[in-house]
C-alpha cells in the first residue's frame, strides 16, 4: 500500500519529479563516463609501457635493479628456466640481456638501449613481432636487429641498413659490432619508441661477453589476477639472498605515482560534481516538503502515524532515486562503448598536445573502459546520497505541527 502510494504521489507534480530525476540521471551519466574516461586511459597506458615490455613482473641478481650494469647479470641456470612448470599461474619465463650502447649510422649517432632476447619468447609476452611496420621479424639464430620506428628517425637509418654498436660488455670487455637491420616496430609508448634495439639473445651474449647470462627474466602470466599469488611462490621457490623478484609497481614507482595523482584529480572532481548535484536534489526535496505541509498536517490531523508519513515520503524520493540512476545507467552504457571503440585522440588536436603527453611516455589516446563495477559502484552512491538527502523530509516531518501547517 505504501509503495503504491509513494509511487503515485512523484507523479502528482511530474515537473518537480522529472527536474530531480534529471539531475541524478546526469549525476550518474557524468560520474560513469568520467571514472570510464580515467581509468581507460591508465588501462592503456599500463599497455603502452608495462605489456609492451616490461611484463608485470620480473626476476633479477639481487642488487641488479638499482645499479643495472651487466655485472649484476643472472646466470640461466636450469631451476629458472623450468619455474614455469613449477609455479602455479607463471605461463613463460622470457630471458633479456639488455644494456645501453651507442648507436652510429654515417654522421648520426645516439644512445639507444639493446635488448637481447629470444624471438619466440619475446613475442608470446609483448607480440613483438605483430608491431613490425617494416621488414621481417628475426629469428633466434638472426645476426640482425629490429630496431623502433623512433630509434630509425633519430638515426637517419632505411631497412637493411648497417648499424655500429659500441658499448662496454661484461667486467668491463669493450665490446663493438655491425648489424644490419631487419625489421623496423613500432610502439605506442613515445619513450620505448625511441630507444629500444632488439638482438637475438645469442648473439648478444657473444657481443657483451656474457655467455649464459640474463639481466632479467621477464614473466608471462595466466592472468594478472594471478600475479600476488606468482609473487609468493616465487619467493618460497627462489634464494631470496640471490634473487629479487619485482612486480611493475616497484620497477615503475613514477608510474604508480602519477596514477595516484590522476584518480585524486579525479575524485576531486567527483566530489564537486556530486556536491553540485546533491544541492540540487536537496533544493527539489526542500521544495517538496514545503509545497506539501498542508496535506502532510492533514495525514497527521486524521491519525497518519509520523513513521508511515516519514517512510512514504523517503520512498518517493528513493523511487526519484532509482528512475534517475536506471536512466543514467542506460544512458552511459552506449556513451561508454562509443568512446571505447573510438578513443579520443588528441594527436589531432596540435602538436603540442601530442608533445605534451609524450613526456609522460604514452600516446595520446584515451578509450573508455567497459567495467561492470563503474556502473553499479555510482548507482549504489547517487542512491546513497539521495537516501541521506532525504533524512532532511523525515526531520521535517517528525518536527511539523499539523494546526500550525494547515493553518500556513
Amino acid at each position: 500500500m505504501l509503495l503504491k502510494l509513494a509511487w503515485r504521489n512523484i507523479w502528482r507534480n511530474k515537473r518537480r519529479t522529472l527536474i530531480t530525476i534529471a539531475s541524478i540521471f546526469f549525476a550518474v551519466l557524468f560520474s560513469i563516463f568520467m571514472n570510464s574516461f580515467q581509468k581507460g586511459a591508465w588501462v592503456r597506458m599500463l599497455d603502452n609501457i608495462v605489456n609492451y615490455y616490461y611484463g608485470y613482473a620480473q626476476i633479477h641478481q639481487k642488487g641488479y635493479w638499482e645499479e643495472k650494469t651487466l655485472n649484476e647479470s643472472l646466470e640461466l641456470t636450469d631451476e629458472l628456466l623450468q619455474l614455469p612448470a613449477q609455479i602455479d599461474g607463471l605461463e613463460k619465463v622470457i630471458p633479456r640481456l639488455e644494456t645501453f650502447a651507442l648507436l652510429s649510422s654515417g654522421e648520426h649517432t645516439n644512445g639507444m638501449m639493446i635488448v637481447g632476447t629470444d624471438p619466440e619468447a619475446e613475442e608470446a609476452l609483448t607480440q613483438l613481432q605483430s608491431r613490425i611496420t617494416e621488414g621481417k621479424y628475426f629469428d633466434k639464430s638472426d645476426k640482425a636487429l629490429l630496431v623502433a620506428g623512433g630509434v630509425k628517425d633519430l638515426l637517419k637509418v632505411n631497412l637493411g641498413d648497417t648499424l655500429v654498436i659500441l658499448t662496454q660488455g661484461y667486467h668491463g670487455l669493450n665490446a663493438a659490432g655491425k648489424y644490419p637491420i631487419k625489421g623496423v616496430v613500432h610502439f605506442a609508448s613515445p619513450d620505448l619508441n625511441k630507444r629500444m634495439v632488439y638482438l637475438p639473445l645469442d648473439e648478444t651474449q657473444n657481443l657483451l661477453g656474457a655467455n649464459s647470462l640474463a639481466t632479467s627474466l621477464a614473466l608471462k602470466l595466466d592472468d594478472i589476477d594471478d600475479l600476488e599469488s606468482v609473487i609468493e611462490q616465487l619467493n618460497e621457490k627462489l634464494d631470496t639472498e640471490t634473487y629479487e623478484i619485482m612486480d611493475w609497481q616497484a620497477m615503475i614507482p613514477d608510474l604508480v605515482e602519477a596514477q595516484k595523482t590522476d584518480a585524486a584529480g579525479n575524485y576531486v572532481f567527483l566530489v564537486v560534481l556530486y556536491l553540485i548535484i546533491s544541492f540540487g536534489i536537496f533544493g527539489t526535496i526542500l521544495m517538496m516538503v514545503k509545497e506539501r505541509e498542508y496535506e502532510f498536517g492533514v495525514l497527521l490531523s486524521i491519525g497518519m502515524s509520523r513513521g508511515l508519513l516519514a517512510l512514504s515520503t523517503w520512498l518517493e524520493i528513493l523511487f526519484m532515486a532509482i528512475i534517475g540512476v536506471i536512466l543514467g545507467i542506460l544512458g552511459a552504457i552506449p556513451l561508454v562503448y562509443y568512446f571505447k571503440v573510438n578513443p579520443i585522440d588528441f594527436s589531432q588536436y596540435g602538436d603540442e598536445m601530442a608533445n605534451t603527453y609524450e613526456k609522460w611516455g604514452f600516446d595520446p589516446i584515451f578509450p573508455t573502459i567497459m567495467d561492470a563495477s563503474l556502473f553499479y559502484s555510482q548507482a549504489i552512491l547517487v542512491v546513497v546520497i539521495t537516501s541521506l538527502l532525504a533524512l532532511f523530509a523525515i526531520w521535517k516531518i517528525y518536527r511539523l505541527e499539523p494546526v500550525k501547517a494547515m493553518r500556513e
